[in-house]
């Protein structure tokens, strides 16, 4: 007796069928979850008040970066990662060459694109010499003599020549070390995203079937 089973639909183009399912929605997922954390880091940072370029260096990327894979990842990174890195830790900073961090204030201004001056540049912009004043209570001090307090409230060298108006303008005050606090805790966004990625599996691949 000679017996044949045959099997309707086919089980083999049935399982090779969910096997794309499975790739398709984890591809998905990992895409979707790789978006949504840039796009939570970025408003994170924004609403510590790091300002807004800050925001705009974190990238993310899916693997593979063509087709659909059941191993799909996402990669999400920062393009300044010491600065996020410090933020997130509240770091200690000190100066590399051992002497003093010097920290702008609102006499000093800003350079290009808001970044912050250095002595040296501040110095080129202005065309003054900044003298050094120490403090034995308190920050020492890099100031400005003979300037004045333009509109916008920036030193700048003053033209009188009866001395009116000049002022001695501190423009940076120095400290051996600064403590950040920590502003940010990426920690906490990712392991969120990371806790919903089986939901979202689910998800898209009922939206597939």
């Amino acid at each position: 007796m000679k017996l044949e089973v045959e099997f309707s639909p086919d089980l083999v183009a049935l399982l090779e069928q969910e096997i794309r399912a499975g790739e398709r929605a984890v591809t998905a997922a990992m895409k979707s979850a790789g978006a949504g954390l840039k796009q939570d880091w970025r408003e994170q940072i924004t609403r510590a008040g790091l300002g807004h370029r800050l925001p705009r260096t974190i990238r993310n990327k899916t693997y593979p970066t063509s087709g659909d894979s059941i191993n799909a990842a996402a990669f999400i990174w920062s393009n300044a990662p010491e600065i996020l890195n410090a933020h997130d830790r509240g770091a200690l900073i000190r100066s590399k060459s051992g002497f003093w961090l010097a920290i702008p204030t609102e006499a000093a201004g800003k350079g290009r694109g808001g970044a912050r001056l250095t002595p040296a540049e501040w110095e080129r912009r202005r065309g003054m010499r900044l003298r050094f004043i120490y403090r034995r209570n308190g920050p020492s001090l890099l100031v400005a003599e003979k300037a004045r307090i333009n509109t916008r409230g920036l030193a700048v060298a003053s033209r009188s020549k009866t001395g009116r108006g000049q002022v001695s303008a501190p423009i940076f005050l120095l400290v051996p070390q600064v403590k950040l606090r920590k502003r940010l805790d990426l920690a906490r966004d990712a392991e969120k995203v990371a806790g919903s990625v089986p939901g979202l599996i689910v998800g898209k691949w009922m939206d597939g079937s």
